[in-house]
């Protein structure tokens, strides 16, 4: 096994086994087939996630393949930690080092635009696109809100730079779907402070909503009441995303404890006239209600 738990079948061959012995353990369910030709211990994949087990393919990917390639697009961002929200991760996605043909299978899909130098970087022993790259393949190949919820987190977790992202949208100008990531880097805030929020970044500008301003710290009496996700602070209104993980962390005493701060928190800043529009995971999905009240708060039509 490599330092991730990964064994091949060359190295279990290589080790004296047999495929007949390789069969019997996958049936009895003591190896797991993680890609073609690699696996992985029973107990190493339990309970395993998405994206981690994406990690994993990638990597047997990298190993299986005799060509110079770095790991792209939605695979680059697995292995960079970026939230890869509703971006399918059936397939390996590679791209050529140098211009060639494009290869796309059931599993592998292998880009032949070629890499620059100063495009790939390596991680943990894999070549990878830079994050800027990574964040721009995306917004050229996957839809908006997919591609928002990765440029944010890549900015707010300081991986990148605004000016790094402007700079990569301009290599890939001649790409297809280029215009579609010029939307993306220009619409990309690090201040959006989770998935959720990316969301409803995108939810507010799809229902037409006047741009809040993130993370607004809300005054009063010469103290700080609270900073709340979205403000517009002109019209004294303010919009919270209710993600379910500040309630189910921990315990159900604590989770109790958080709903009352959350409570007392409301209830300080209608205290100083705000109106408090708030909204769930399960509300973006069809935003259209939560558009009304906002609208109604906000006095427009």
């Amino acid at each position: 096994m490599d330092v991730h738990g990964l064994t091949s079948r060359s190295a279990l061959l290589a080790a004296g086994v047999s495929d007949d012995e390789l069969a019997r353990w996958c049936a009895k369910g003591e190896l797991v087939r993680i890609a073609r030709g690699a696996y992985l211990p029973a107990a190493e994949a339990e309970g395993i996630d998405r994206a981690a087990r994406h990690a994993l393919q990638v990597r047997a990917a990298l190993a299986r393949l005799r060509i110079p390639v770095a790991a792209s697009h939605v695979s680059a961002a697995v292995l960079h930690g970026l939230p890869v929200w509703d971006v399918p991760l059936d397939r390996v996605h590679l791209t050529r080092a140098s211009p060639g043909s494009v290869r796309r299978s059931a599993r592998l899909h292998l880009h032949g635009t070629g890499l620059a130098d100063d495009e790939t970087e390596l991680l943990t022993g894999c070549h990878a696109t830079t994050v800027a790259r990574t964040v721009v393949d995306i917004a050229r190949t996957e839809p908006f809100e997919q591609a928002v919820a990765v440029a944010d987190a890549a900015l707010r977790a300081g991986l990148v730079a605004p000016a790094s992202l402007a700079h990569a949208r301009r290599r890939a100008r001649h790409r297809c779907g280029a215009t579609a990531a010029g939307r993306v880097v220009e619409f990309a805030d690090g201040r959006a402070e989770s998935v959720g929020e990316s969301r409803s970044r995108v939810a507010l500008r799809r229902h037409g909503l006047p741009g809040p301003e993130l993370q607004w710290e809300v005054r009063g009496g010469g103290r700080l009441i609270g900073r709340v996700d979205f403000g517009w602070p002109a019209r004294r209104v303010v919009g919270e995303f209710d993600g379910r993980v500040k309630y189910t962390r921990g315990s159900r005493d604590d989770a109790a404890a958080v709903v009352w701060v959350e409570k007392r928190r409301e209830d300080a800043l209608r205290a100083v006239g705000l109106r408090v529009v708030r909204w769930t995971w399960a509300d973006l999905a069809d935003f259209d209600a939560v558009a009304a009240r906002l609208r109604a708060a906000l006095g427009i039509s």
